[in-house]
């Protein structure tokens, strides 16, 4: 019996004015599980990720979701699908309070976004959630907080809680962990295995001992290919992945080490 995976993608490739950015790449990704994507500077992760969420189109290739085909759907119609996706750079409004930006992604789910004539208090319904999601990142002293004024490391679980906001049933976490210190890394270490029990989460990750502990399956990107997969145990010993990420005189060094 063949096993069908929440999200799949079958021979994706984008090119670019004949540079191959992303190259026949199967990816599958099983339902409930932390799925990473890794792999040295220019592998092609994030454009992975923008040709899951719409963002850029593919050239070739199929994108699945639940066992059918969503290729030619639209950004939008992707996220009220479930597929929902946070940024490398801090993507909330640093004007905003931590409730307001919160409130915002609620106003979205609920499709008021654009009702701009509708004066603020009509909003003041989602406030209850909106702490609710603040509480649930461990923000709920940040909630009258403006973002431009918030610690780095929060402004990221915010973005978090942004997401949470439209239910997503996949979560696409784009570097969740890039710039932080040890102590905000293991805070949103512990923040993503929480919000990730009941749903999905596939996630580009530069920090390999981030990805140690908190993924299923990982899968390796190189030069726009697949590399390898499997665990965190069986993908840091392949001697491709190690050469990729070292260099083949470091990753031989290693070898002859170990």
């Amino acid at each position: 019996m063949t096993q069908e995976f929440i999200l799949e993608t079958r021979g994706l490739t984008k090119e670019f004015r004949g540079f191959t950015a992303v190259d026949d790449v199967n990816l599958q990704v099983q339902e409930g599980h932390i799925h990473a994507l890794i792999g040295p500077n220019g592998a092609g992760k994030t454009t992975v990720f923008n040709l899951l969420t719409k963002f850029l189109p593919p050239t070739r290739g199929e994108i699945r979701y639940r066992g059918k085909p969503i290729t030619r759907m639209k950004a939008n119609e992707i996220a009220r699908l479930g597929l929902v996706r946070s940024f490398q750079i801090s993507a909330v409004f640093g004007h905003m309070t931590a409730l307001e930006n919160v409130r915002v992604a609620l106003q979205r789910k609920l499709g008021t976004s654009f009702h701009f004539w509708k004066p603020e208090s009509s909003l003041d319904h989602l406030n209850a959630r909106a702490l609710e999601l603040l509480d649930q990142v461990g923000l709920a002293e940040y909630a009258d907080v403006l973002t431009v004024e918030m610690p780095y490391g929060r402004k990221r679980a915010l973005e978090v809680a942004t997401t949470l906001a439209l239910e997503p049933t996949v979560m696409l976490l784009d570097e969740p962990t890039q710039g932080m210190g040890a102590e905000d890394v293991d805070r949103i270490v512990e923040l993503i295995r929480r919000v990730s029990k009941g749903r999905t989460v596939l996630m580009v990750e530069h920090n390999l001992s981030v990805v140690s502990r908190l993924c299923d399956r990982i899968t390796v990107l190189a030069r726009g290919s697949v590399l390898a997969e499997g665990d965190y145990q069986a993908v840091s010993k392949n001697p491709q992945v190690r050469e990729a990420y070292m260099g083949s005189d470091a990753a031989a060094e290693e070898e002859a080490s170990a």
